[in-house]
C-alpha cells in the first residue's frame, strides 16, 4: 500500500463525523502546501506495539537532536484522538508561540507548544488554523 492509500484507509476507519472532518482537514492542508511530501505513521514502534495515535504528515524537515543526530520528519501532522482531532505543528522553537499568537482567536481548542486539539471543525476558526499551519511550514523551512 502506498502512502495515499494508507491515508485514505486511515480516514475511512474513523467514525462518520470525524471521517468527514479529517477528510476536510486533509484537503485544506493539501491546498495550503500542495506539493508537500505525504507521510503516514501507523502509531506502532519497530516491535509492532502501539505507542501513539496514527498520524498523517505533510511536508518535510530535518530535526536535529541535542546529541547531534538528525531525523527526517513531517512539518504538519493530523491525528484523530478520543475526543476529536489533533493538528501538530512541528519545528517551532518557541513553545509558547502557538498559544500566544493563535490561542485567543482560534476558538474552542487546546493549544500547546506544538499541538492544537479540538473536538470538531465547527468549534474553531479555520482561517486562524490555516495561518498557524502556514507559519509552522515557513518556520520549519527556515531551520
Amino acid at each position: 500500500m502506498n502512502v495515499e492509500e494508507e491515508i485514505k484507509e486511515y480516514i475511512a476507519t474513523q467514525p462518520e463525523q470525524k471521517r468527514g472532518e479529517m477528510q476536510e482537514l486533509h484537503h485544506i492542508i493539501l491546498q495550503l502546501i500542495p506539493d508537500c511530501k505525504l507521510w503516514f505513521l501507523d502509531g506502532k514502534n519497530e516491535k509492532g506495539k502501539t505507542v501513539s495515535n496514527p498520524n498523517i504528515g505533510y511536508g518535510f524537515q530535518t530535526i536535529k537532536y541535542a546529541d547531534g543526530k538528525t531525523r527526517e520528519f513531517f512539518q504538519i501532522g493530523i491525528s484523530a484522538n478520543t475526543t476529536g482531532i489533533s493538528v501538530y505543528i512541528l519545528g517551532i522553537d518557541d513553545k509558547t508561540y502557538l498559544a500566544q499568537t493563535y490561542g485567543k482567536t482560534l476558538g474552542n481548542a487546546k493549544v500547546s507548544g506544538y499541538c492544537i486539539k479540538f473536538k470538531t471543525l465547527k468549534d474553531i476558526n479555520i482561517d486562524v488554523l490555516k495561518e498557524a499551519i502556514l507559519y509552522g511550514v515557513e518556520t520549519s523551512r527556515s531551520h
